[in-house]
């Protein structure tokens, strides 16, 4: 027989004693406070050390092993808090975590002090539904995971070649161990599409001719796509080609639509978009020079600059995931300002920076379908208090409208099912 779990309490206690773990320590003489070092791992200063509790209670609990088991600092972490908050004879007193110098939590017991386990530590350490604020800390958690183990960044693979792993690694709480899509039978946790996407990428595309708006279409884009002028344009180039309309359908001033056919015709083998690991590259195949910013979904930032131009014949990134999801866990947690995830292009002349965007000739917006439903859910269930209903428009389906409780009960699912996979697993 091996060796049983131990109680998490009786072995916190004497970590606790000892002293050798990194900032675990008493507060006062009666053993009654203590604190727990609680850095966030999207944190530049973060080290191996800054998770030493997680890590130990890990191996004593028989979770991990080293040298056998892949190392999963965010799991281990969100297994050590979810133990503590079980623990009726404990509560966090203080909550320190997001302090700049010293992120910690303080924990106190509640009704004895650390001297006998026998009456206060009889509750199972067992896998447990937990409150609501456990529930949006483990939200928050498993938007860390996507990057708290990022890929090794290589470099594109080439224009629209994208490995078929990425579309499972981009969205995955664990990019070492990605879970594989499930083929599930209905009903379906609608959640798990946020986290756990198909095949690929779902992109809605909006064209505007001199700001009116011309064109729109959502697809999906397994090898990338590509904004064209003609549709008889090179069709041996990777990519799906999304042809802009012919300006003379909506434009009724003349020299406007010469000018706009113009650009058109300098497209070329068009302006090449496509998803590789974590970014979204973007490649010039034509004459036409683009540039590029990542502003608000109802307009571009015109007053700030674009963030860059795209590069002819070469890749160029437009898009990073760990950003977007530093600045989600970011909202999560009460910044003001939501993040950006919508791609704006300025095709055939400068940016409108100090001018209004609506006087460019060819404006085209790329939205990413699925970061768009993860800002919503954090607005729904992280952000702001959940109210009436919340509606989720994933991928091509049919508009999902939840109550709060559907709502907060698929949060708790989707946590515990992230939870099945323990280490070492497939």
């Amino acid at each position: 027989m091996g060796t049983p779990k131990p109680r998490i309490l009786p072995w916190l206690v004497s970590q606790l004693d000892l002293g050798q773990l990194e900032g675990v320590a008493w507060l006062d003489g009666s053993r009654k406070r203590f604190r727990i070092p609680w850095k966030h791992g999207l944190r530049q200063d973060a080290q191996q050390e800054d998770f030493g509790i997680f890590q130990a209670w890990a191996e004593a609990s028989g979770a991990y092993t080293p040298g056998k088991d892949k190392p999963d600092l965010p799991t281990w972490k969100r297994n050590f808090r979810s133990a503590l908050n079980r623990k009726e004879v404990l509560r966090l007193a203080e909550d320190r975590s997001k302090d700049p110098h010293d992120p910690h939590k303080i924990y106190e017991f509640v009704s004895t002090g650390a001297g006998d386990f026998s009456q206060v530590d009889t509750s199972p350490d067992t896998s447990g539904g937990g409150s609501t604020s456990d529930t949006q800390e483990d939200i928050l958690e498993l938007l860390n995971d996507m990057i708290l183990a990022p890929v090794p960044d290589t470099g594109p693979p080439g224009l629209g070649v994208v490995p078929e792993h990425c579309s499972q690694l981009l969205l995955s709480p664990n990019l070492e161990n990605p879970m594989p899509c499930p083929n599930l039978a209905p009903p379906e946790n609608p959640l798990k599409r946020l986290l756990v996407p198909e095949e690929q990428w779902e992109y809605e595309v909006t064209a505007f001719y001199r700001g009116r708006q011309v064109f729109q279409k959502t697809i999906f884009c397994p090898g990338g796509l590509r904004l064209v002028g003609s549709e008889a344009g090179d069709r041996t180039l990777p990519g799906q080609p999304i042809t802009l309309p012919d300006p003379g359908v909506s434009l009724t001033d003349r020299g406007v639509m010469g000018y706009v056919k113009r650009v058109l015709s300098c497209l070329g083998g068009g302006l090449a978009l496509w998803r590789s690991g974590q970014r979204l590259w973007a490649r010039r195949l034509g004459h036409c020079h683009a540039y590029w910013a990542v502003g608000e979904e109802l307009f571009p930032d015109n007053g700030h600059g674009h963030d860059g131009e795209v590069p002819k014949d070469n890749d160029g990134v437009v898009f990073d995931l760990g950003p977007f999801v530093a600045d989600l866990i970011s909202f999560m947690e009460g910044s003001r300002r939501s993040p950006r995830y919508t791609l704006w292009f300025c095709i055939g002349e400068s940016w409108p920076q100090d001018k209004p965007w609506v006087k460019r000739l060819v404006m085209v917006k790329v939205v990413p379908t699925c970061l768009r439903a993860l800002l919503d859910m954090a607005r729904s269930g992280g952000a702001s208090p959940l109210e009436n209903t919340v509606d989720l428009h994933i991928s091509n389906s049919h508009p999902l409208s939840l109550t709060s409780d559907q709502y907060k009960a698929y949060l708790q699912d989707l946590v515990e099912d992230m939870d099945f996979q323990g280490p070492g697993e497939s």
